[in-house]
C-alpha cells in the first residue's frame, strides 16, 4: 500500500508542475469566450446598417464566434502539451469519415447556404415548390419551414428545394376568375357590374388595373375573364369576396347565371 506522505508528494509535484498551464489554459478559454462575445456583438451591429437578411446576419454573427473560440481552444490545448498538429490531422481524418457518414445533412447546409446567398425567397415569400406551397417563415442551414392555407407547417429540407423549379409569388399576384353570363342578358350592364364589384373591394389593387373582357362563348353563356391584382397574401379571399360580390349584385340587377341545359327526345321505334 502506498504512503500517503508519497501519494501527497505525488500531488504538491503535478501541481507545482502544471499548475500554471492549468491556470493559463482556463484563462485563455475565459478570455475567448469573452473576445467572441464582444466580437459577436460588433458584427452583429455591423451588419444591422447592411441590406443582408436576418437569418444571414444570424449565421455570420455564429460563424465570428464558433472561429473565436476553436482557435482559443487550440491555445488552450496547446498550452497542456498537447500536439495541436497530430490533434488537426486526427480531427481532419475524423472529418472525412463523419462526411461519408452525415452527407444528407451536409448536403442540406450546403444547399441552405445557397439558398440564403442568393436570396431565392425571403421570409414572408407564398412559394410552391413542387406539390408543397405556402409562406416563409423560417430559413435555417438545412431546412425551410412553410405555413400553409390550412395553417399546417411543412419543413422543406433544403436538398430539395435547389435544382427544383421554386414559385415565388411575393408582391403582387394576378387573380385569374371566370364568370359566366347568359346570352339574353345585356352584356354592357354584366361588364358594368363586375367592375364595380372589383373597383368595391379594398383588397383589389388599383395599380395595376384589373382587367376584364370576354374570354370565350360557352355552350350556356358568356364567359368573362376577371384578372384583377392584389397582394400575394390576400389571393385567395380576393376570389371568395369578389365571387360573392358578383353573385349577390347580379341577383340584385335580375342579371341571369347560365346553367347548363340538355335537351333529351325520345325516339319511338318503328312498328
Amino acid at each position: 500500500m502506498m504512503d500517503p506522505s508519497a501519494v501527497f508528494d505525488i500531488v504538491i509535484d503535478l501541481l507545482v508542475r502544471y499548475s500554471f498551464q492549468v491556470i493559463a489554459a482556463m484563462a485563455i478559454l475565459v478570455g475567448g469566450v469573452i473576445v467572441a462575445r464582444i466580437a459577436g456583438g460588433f458584427v452583429e451591429r455591423s451588419l444591422t446598417k447592411t441590406t443582408l437578411e436576418r437569418h444571414l446576419q444570424t449565421l455570420l454573427v455564429r460563424a465570428a464566434k464558433i472561429v473565436i473560440l476553436l482557435f482559443t481552444t487550440i491555445l488552450a490545448l496547446d498550452k497542456f502539451g498537447v500536439q495541436v498538429t497530430a490533434l488537426v490531422a486526427g480531427i481532419s481524418v475524423a472529418g472525412v469519415a463523419g462526411g461519408f457518414a452525415l452527407q444528407g445533412v451536409l448536403g442540406n447546409v450546403a444547399a441552405g447556404l445557397s439558398i440564403m446567398f442568393s436570396h431565392l425567397f425571403r421570409i414572408g415569400d407564398y412559394i410552391e415548390i413542387g406539390s408543397v406551397r405556402g409562406q416563409v417563415e423560417a430559413i435555417n442551414l438545412t431546412s425551410i419551414l412553410l405555413r400553409t392555407l390550412e395553417d399546417a407547417r411543412v419543413i422543406v429540407p433544403n436538398r430539395r428545394i435547389v435544382g427544383e423549379i421554386v414559385y415565388n409569388y411575393s408582391g403582387e399576384r394576378r387573380v385569374p376568375m371566370t364568370v359566366e353570363v347568359g346570352y339574353q342578358e345585356d352584356m354592357d350592364r354584366a361588364l358594368q357590374t363586375m367592375q364595380e364589384v372589383l373597383a368595391a373591394n379594398p383588397r383589389v389593387l388599383k395599380v395595376p388595373s384589373p382587367e376584364i373582357g370576354i374570354a370565350a362563348l360557352g355552350d350556356s353563356g358568356v364567359r368573362f375573364a376577371l384578372r384583377p391584382w392584389c397582394r400575394a397574401e390576400d389571393f385567395w379571399r380576393v376570389q371568395y369576396e369578389v365571387y360573392r360580390a358578383i353573385l349577390d349584385r347580379f341577383r340584385e340587377r335580375a342579371i341571369g347565371i347560365p346553367y347548363p341545359i340538355r335537351e333529351i327526345r325520345m325516339v319511338s321505334p318503328e312498328p
